[in-house]
């Protein structure tokens, strides 16, 4: 019984709890719906929910060591967007709102000497003037398409910045005199059409229509549609970052981004740069990956997309390599109220880094390379007073054609590229050309091994057929040409007979003229071809090809082809045609592998930005073969240890770590001083890489075989000073 009357109290007790709280429920509801209804509705009808693209961080340049080449540095961004601009009148921000909200916004940031991205083509004070000169494509472009879209413009736009643009419109739209539109007549209109206050300076009303300006391109072709964020400035102090926050600064977004910073002065043209987009036309070519899938109904989770303010690879690596290094960018969902404060933050995609690409080249290496190449051109400068030579040098492994370096003089830094731009842009011999991969130069004498080969392989000697060289050429098929061999131009002898590897140390022009008379041209360019001469090397960057005086090319020039000619015995020793240093480097490289020519290439693999997956592994891809008996490739070889041990630079090979075999080439110009040629390739006996010098004017190739040594050295026995990417000068001039 005492148990019975337990039980009833502890279950009236739970009852009493139970309606309790459902009475406490009710008067919530109450006060919710009947007392404070309006009240939260209005705040509820106050509340933004936003989609932001979360921008992810680029992909990191390694060299074959894995040192940082180009990383990325976290930087404070500010982003407006007029979404988060509360109205004055309670409902939907005006116009007139949205540009108080950015004046108060650019004031502060002048007060604080933070400039801002402003593509409107204007200049910023009266008297106002067009800054089209200036302008990039992007900006050009950009401008047109406003403009047009306005109905301001049916014109292209000129290079004239007082006048730039002819409307026949402008009558009839906005009752000016159709003429030129001037800057004042366009920062009137843009005044009007933004509903700029009156009582805003012309000052003020540019800083402002700068910014309204960028906000309506990206939401074009619907022109008064500003309603998406923009990425203001970057790199933002510390100081007004505290300053917006503290303030509650209408429609100021606060974040970061990455950019890109370069840790090494040396291997400018390798990697490259990365920048805004060139035109519209560029951004979309990138995207067409990814409208495609989408249009397919495809997933498209894999493929970046490119928005408007991102940065993209314009040269060098950045360029080549751009799918690895882009990304993909995350989506937020960013909840906020009438005041612009965030209350909530969520992520529906998270952003996923670009790879970490690692080059085949040893950043040591590639700076002591250029050193060396700088090093020479200096001198010979300070010689003749010659302000416009360039040099180029190239290094590959003749394992697999991987490329150890590729240096061009002058050079300069990605470093500090803005600050030397000025500099570079005054130095006469340019420093921005690529002479590695664009530079094509005849080859000289460095042909000779080629054409040694294509005799032995074709049956015409064996390596101890020995030919009377007379020291001047003459031949049954041209009576009138009778080229001559530099020891008999020089000092009127000849080299007497000799076989095929005395013919390359001494380097005798008669011996090859012998070789290329009886097998003819055609023959002779099929393995100058099958060595990758005047052929893609299969580097990922942009290469100059050069050409060999083939039938198709004299052809093509309008020319009649004669497989018999002089040109056929130039050809022999390397004149007329134009090669690379690229192509000079894998040639000897191919050469040594016994005729397989792989493809030269810079990417060594791709990882996932965490290490957690390989994304590519590089493995080297056959590109031709040249069919060589192991005792034609020993000939070739000994000629080229021969003139190394006691020729014409047994001299300046003394001063080298390792045994060698080399060749030199005068390419000749048309001018007084011939271009220097030299080829080379170590140890001797198991050959690990090919070198290829080429200096502008630079006179016989023997005058480069001290450069060339420096390079072996550099390889095979480095200095222990330190990191390339501390060095002490970074452009050379």
């Amino acid at each position: 019984m005492e148990q019975e009357k337990q039980f009833h109290g502890r279950a009236n007790i739970l009852l009493g709890v139970f309606v309790i709280c459902l009475l406490f429920f009710v008067l919530i509801l109450y006060d919710a719906q009947i007392v404070n209804g309006s009240v939260y509705l209005a705040q509820s009808n106050t509340q933004v929910t936003t989609t932001q693209t979360v921008e992810t961080s680029r992909g990191i340049l390694t060299d074959r060591n894995g040192k940082v080449l180009a990383s990325n540095r976290e930087v404070y961004t500010v982003s407006f967007n007029p979404a988060l601009v509360p109205a004055s009148d309670g409902g939907a921000a005006s116009q007139e709102d949205i540009a108080r909200a950015v004046l108060r916004l650019t004031e502060l940031c002048k007060s604080y000497g933070v400039s801002w991205d402003d593509g409107l083509p204007l200049s910023q004070e009266a008297p106002f003037t067009y800054t089209l000169r200036s302008a990039s494509g992007t900006q050009r472009s950009r401008f047109r398409n406003y403009l047009m879209d306005r109905g301001w413009s049916d014109t292209e736009l000129t290079e004239n910045t007082t006048y730039p643009l002819m409307s026949s419109a402008l009558e009839a739209d906005v009752g000016l005199d159709a003429g030129p539109l001037t800057a004042d007549h366009l920062l009137s209109l843009m005044r009007e059409d933004f509903d700029i206050p009156a009582l805003f300076t012309d000052s003020q009303a540019r800083m402002v229509l700068g910014v309204l300006y960028e906000l309506s391109l990206r939401t074009l072709p619907k022109p008064k549609t500003v309603n998406v964020p923009y990425g203001f400035a970057q790199d933002v102090p510390v100081e007004l970052i505290s300053q917006l926050k503290d303030g509650s600064f209408a429609g100021v977004e606060i974040g970061s981004r990455s950019v890109r910073e370069y840790h090494t002065d040396y291997a400018a043209h390798i990697l490259g740069r990365v920048g805004d987009f060139d035109s519209e036309e560029e951004r979309a070519a990138l995207n067409e990956p990814y409208l495609t899938a989408r249009d397919a109904g495809e997933d498209t989770s894999a493929i970046h997309y490119y928005q408007q303010d991102d940065k993209v690879g314009k040269s060098g690596v950045e360029r080549a390599f751009e799918t690895y290094l882009c990304g993909l960018d995350g989506k937020r969902l960013i909840t906020t109220n009438r005041e612009g404060k965030i209350t909530s933050e969520l992520y529906s995609i998270e952003p996923e880094p670009g790879g970490t690409v690692a080059l085949t080249i040893d950043i040591d290496f590639q700076a002591e390379v250029e050193a060396a190449l700088g090093r020479a051109v200096e001198a010979m400068n300070e010689e003749d007073g010659l302000e416009t030579r360039g040099a180029a040098a190239a290094v590959v492994s003749i394992a697999d054609s991987d490329v150890l370096a590729l240096a061009t003089y002058p050079t300069y830094s990605q470093r500090t590229f803005t600050e030397d731009l000025a500099a570079i842009n005054a130095n006469k011999a340019n420093p921005m050309y690529n002479r590695a991969l664009g530079g094509t130069y005849s080859p000289g004498s460095t042909m000779k091994p080629c054409t040694a080969v294509a005799a032995l392989e074709e049956g015409l000697i064996s390596p101890q057929t020995k030919i009377n060289t007379r020291g001047r050429f003459t031949s049954a098929y041209f009576k009138d040409y009778q080229p001559r061999c530099w020891i008999h131009r020089q000092y009127g002898g000849s080299h007497g007979r000799i076989n095929v590897v005395k013919a390359l140390e001494v380097s005798c022009n008669y011996f090859f003229y012998d070789m290329a008379d009886r097998m003819g041209s055609t023959k002779l360019n099929e393995y100058a071809a099958a060595f990758g001469l005047g052929q893609p090397t299969g580097i990922e960057l942009g290469e100059e090809t050069g050409f060999l005086i083939t039938q198709d090319y004299v052809q093509n020039k309008g020319d009649t082809w004669y497989d018999h000619s002089g040109d056929t015995l130039q050809i022999a020793i390397g004149q007329l045609f134009e090669v690379t240093p690229l192509q000079l480097a894998n040639y000897i490289a191919t050469l040594l592998r016994g005729g397989t020519r792989y493809g030269a290439h810079l990417l060594e693999n791709v990882t996932s930005y965490d290490g957690s997956r390989v994304l590519y592994t590089h493995e080297p891809e056959v590109l031709s073969q040249v069919e060589m008996s192991e005792s034609t490739l020993a000939a070739v070889k000994q000629g080229m240890g021969d003139l190394v041990k006691s020729g014409s630079v047994s001299r300046q090979f003394k001063e080298c770590v390792v045994s060698a075999g080399a060749k030199t080439g005068s390419a000749q110009t048309g001018e007084s001083v011939a271009n220097g040629v030299f080829v080379c390739f170590a140890p001797f006996d198991e050959p690990e890489i090919a070198v290829a010098v080429a200096i502008e004017r630079g006179g016989s190739g023997a005058a480069l075989a001290s450069t060339a040594v420096e390079i072996l050295n550099a390889y095979f026995a480095p200095s222990d000073i330190g990191s390339a990417l501390i060095p002490e000068g970074a452009l050379l001039s």
